[in-house]
Parts: structure tokens; sequence; C-alpha cells
């Protein structure tokens, strides 16, 4: 691992620094006005060069794993210490608790927890023709003892534009209308709930280069309304797929099967975050 500039405590403070009254407000508002599926955005998150040092921290394509289905087309990684730590310093410097109590205060929900072990949490590229379908994401954390109920979205990728694609989409009225576009812009930070009808996707990339993203997600003891449920991650097609729609709700259903069985899935080793031991195993 490579030397880091900036640790998990710099960033902190900086995300600290940057989450002021001002901004704590105006986020605060943003969130409770955004429905069913709640938002809040933050631009210029973190000063600019240690925005760009964390960009620069993240791996080729072909170090991560690649995820290809009709589901989506990715590449992830959680297992951190294979990569530049700066890296891993900036997804932890998420799950810091100053920060996990300015969300809490912006959100209103109560009992936030970061997650340690980044269970479907890390980091992740997308490069042209990339993309991430309509769905709603798992219910609950590793051992199914909390609920996932928001996910933080940091993207680094300087330069981005509108044009170059690779967007977060909200879809609030189902996904057979239309979304909600929130794009991938450099230093901008997006903080949406996630429950059992927060439909999102991401939409093609269409620039030759590489969207990078730092992925967390906070769970609770309690889920999002107040209602208990389990489900699997599940997608759904497009408007205009409407071929893969049918075959994505097949693919949901037969997943979501399998996972009441059996609980750990069938094969696919998780993706959460092991740490080597310091005899290298």
């Amino acid at each position: 691992m490579s030397k880091f500039d900036y640790s998990r405590g710099v960033i902190a403070d900086a995300i600290c620094a940057r989450l002021d009254a001002a901004a704590l407000v105006a986020a605060r508002e943003g969130y409770a006005r955004s429905k069913p599926i709640q938002y809040f955005v933050v631009d210029d998150l973190l000063p600019e060069a240690m925005a760009k040092s964390i960009h620069a921290s993240f791996p080729a394509p072909a170090q991560m794993f690649e995820r290809r289905s009709l589901r989506e087309h990715k590449y992830v990684a959680a297992q951190m210490d294979r990569y530049d730590r700066q890296a891993e310093e900036a997804l932890y410097g998420f799950q810091d608790p100053r920060v996990v109590d300015l969300v809490s205060s912006i959100t209103q929900l109560p009992q936030l927890l970061a997650d340690p072990q980044l269970y479907a949490g890390g980091i992740s590229l997308m490069t042209a023709g990339n993309f991430l379908n309509p769905h709603v994401d798992n219910s609950h954390n590793n051992d199914r003892s909390t609920y996932r109920v928001l996910n933080l979205l940091y993207y680094v990728s300087p330069g981005w534009q509108q044009e170059d694609g690779g967007h977060l989409e909200l879809w609030p009225n189902g996904v057979k209308r239309q979304p909600v576009t929130i794009a991938s812009l450099f230093n901008r930070l997006v903080v949406m709930s996630t429950g059992p009808d927060s439909w999102h996707s991401v939409c093609a990339v269409k620039r030759d280069a590489s969207r990078c993203c730092v992925s967390n997600y906070y769970f609770s003891p309690s889920p999002l309304g107040g209602k208990d449920y389990f489900r699997v991650t599940s997608f759904r097609g497009r408007p205009e797929q409407p071929f893969r729609d049918a075959l994505l709700k097949i693919d949901s259903t037969l997943r979501r099967a399998i996972r009441v069985v059996r609980p750990g899935g069938i094969g696919a080793t998780k993706h959460i975050y092991r740490p080597r031991q310091p005899d290298g195993k």
C-alpha cells in the first residue's frame, strides 16, 4: 500500500467543516422536501486537493471485480488493503461518529450505524457503456441484524459533466415513469434513503473515462417507515426494456426464494471487507 496524503480523521474534519450551520439547514430542507425517495446533495464537499488525491488512489478497472450481467456492468472493490491506502481512508472518513451524527441530524433518522465491513459498499468505477439498471437495495446488513436505510455516494472524477452520463437516477413514481437525475459531478456527495420502494439506477456512461464513486451505507435497528421487511437487491428493466424487465423480475423472484431458504446465498463470496492478518492470510 502506498503512503496516503489524508487520514480518515482529517477527511472527517473536512466533512464536518463543510457541513456548517448553513449547509446543515440546506441539506435538512432538501431531504425533507424530496419524497418519497428522500435525498440531499452537498457540492464541493472536500478541499479540491483532497478530492483529487482520493480520485488518484482508485485502482484500474482490471484490478477490481467486474460485475457484468443484464442487471449491471461496473467494477467494484471492498477488499481495501489490496489498493492505495488513500481510498480506504476516504471510505472510513464517512464512518467517523461525528459524520454519522451530522447525517442523523440532517435526515432525522436516529440510531444510524456505519458499517466497517463495507457490506455492498467500498469503491466503484464505471467506464464507457457501463450502467446500473433500476433496482431497490437489499434490506439488511451482512448478518441481517440491522436494516439498510441510507446510501452515501461521493463522486470524485474531476471534470465530469452532465453530457458524460453515469448519473444517479431516482424513480420516485416507479420505473415506468420519468426519473429524477442527479449528476455525478466531481466532489459531490449524495445521501439518499433506501427502503422497499427506493428504486434507483445509473444511466450508461458516455465518456471514455472512469466515473469513480466512494460508497458507504448506513444501517439502523429499525427499517424506514417502521414496517419490518426482507428483500434481496431486486432489478427491473428501464421503460424501453420490456423484455429485460420480464427477465429481471423472474431473476429477482428466484434469488429471493433462494435467500429465504439459504440466507447466505449460493456460490458467490459476499461483498465485505476482510482485512488480511499480519501473517498475510
